[in-house]
């Protein structure tokens, strides 16, 4: 086989060169007006018309929010917001579906598929009643949900 006598199945189509009389005439398919009807005009992705293009608005994420002695971001980096992980929400009638005195964590409610593995974070509102004593481990809870479970005699381990 030699490859210098390669050849494709389909032959190539020749460029179109619109713009120069004929069928194509007119505006030549680029609109009327504006800076991409010119000619050479272009601009790179990512220019916004002379605005900063959208990555320079936001710092390098290296030393942002990584200031000695401080839990928030610097003044200079305030749009920059660190986003905290987010909770899967249960209310406690929830829990109901559970067994008399079983420990309920976030890796017994990963293994049944209430949450994805990947959810660390279980916070435990009071909406409804807990009819049966249950203890939680591992989860967060609101003020309410805390003194319906003592309640039930349920314990927060």
């Amino acid at each position: 086989m030699d490859l210098s006598k390669l050849q494709s199945k389909t032959p190539r189509k020749p460029y179109r060169r619109v713009g120069r009389g004929g069928k194509r005439g007119t505006y030549s398919g680029k609109g009327s007006k504006g800076q991409k009807s010119r000619a050479g005009a272009g601009f790179k992705p990512g220019f916004r018309g002379g605005d900063n293009r959208i990555w320079q608005l936001f710092p390098k994420q290296r030393g942002a929010s990584k200031k000695p002695g401080s839990n928030r971001p610097h003044v200079k980096h305030r749009y920059y917001r660190i986003r905290g992980d987010k909770f899967a929400v249960f209310n406690l009638d929830f829990f109901n579906r559970f067994d008399e005195g079983q420990i309920v964590n976030p890796k017994l409610l990963a293994e049944q598929g209430w949450i994805s593995k990947l959810e660390k974070h279980v916070k435990v509102l009071g909406d409804g009643e807990l009819k049966k004593r249950i203890d939680f481990q591992g989860l967060k809870f609101s003020r309410s949900a805390e003194s319906k479970i003592a309640k039930t005699g349920g314990k927060i381990l």
